[in-house]
């Protein structure tokens, strides 16, 4: 089996983003399986972060991000059960949530829609990291570095979940198994 490698900018987030601040509720109209409103549910992603976060994941007037990979504290995610939260980040071309911790159900959405990585690691990373930093990740390696420095972090393997996420999500991989 090949590596899944992830490259490119990091957004650096703090800890306690919650699923407002990923998607904000305004835009729950936008419904996923209809294809131009899953591009425009990815440019509304993290739209809903304080004024005085200065990097707007989305360029102005953009449909997808320049940063795949999304570095963030503890609880990630939390709020709400909103699907959309992980679906607008993947639709805007996120691949991957790094953080020291997740709102358990933003993590189980993750795998359930197969949008995104939401990786855990063993002790807060995001300090190490500021944004437009350039990454690669290795997921089956369980680690992430920045590509001008050679820093290396270690992450905390996905496991069983990572054929689902790959996979499509729950309901891809439980017709790929037979299960449905």
């Amino acid at each position: 089996m090949s590596k899944k490698i992830i490259k490119g900018k990091v957004f650096v987030l703090g800890d306690n983003i919650d699923t407002d601040q990923i998607i904000p509720a305004k835009y729950l109209n936008l419904v996923p399986t209809i294809p131009e409103e899953y591009k425009k549910l990815g440019s509304y992603a993290l739209s809903g972060l304080p004024a005085e976060h200065k990097t707007s994941y989305i360029r102005n007037g953009g449909m997808e991000t320049e940063y795949p990979i999304i570095i963030a504290g503890r609880n990630f995610g939390c709020g709400s059960s909103r699907e959309h939260a992980p679906i607008s980040l993947g639709a805007a071309g996120c691949e991957a949530v790094i953080a020291s911790s997740f709102a358990r159900i933003f993590f189980r959405n993750c795998i359930s829609t197969g949008e995104l990585y939401p990786i855990e690691t063993a002790t807060d990373i995001a300090g190490n990291f500021k944004t437009g930093d350039e990454a690669e990740i290795t997921i089956e390696g369980a680690d992430v570095h920045i590509t001008s420095n050679g820093k290396k972090y270690t992450l905390k393997s996905l496991g069983d979940v990572l054929e689902v996420i790959d996979s499509g999500g729950i309901f891809t991989y439980a017709r790929k198994a037979g299960m449905i």
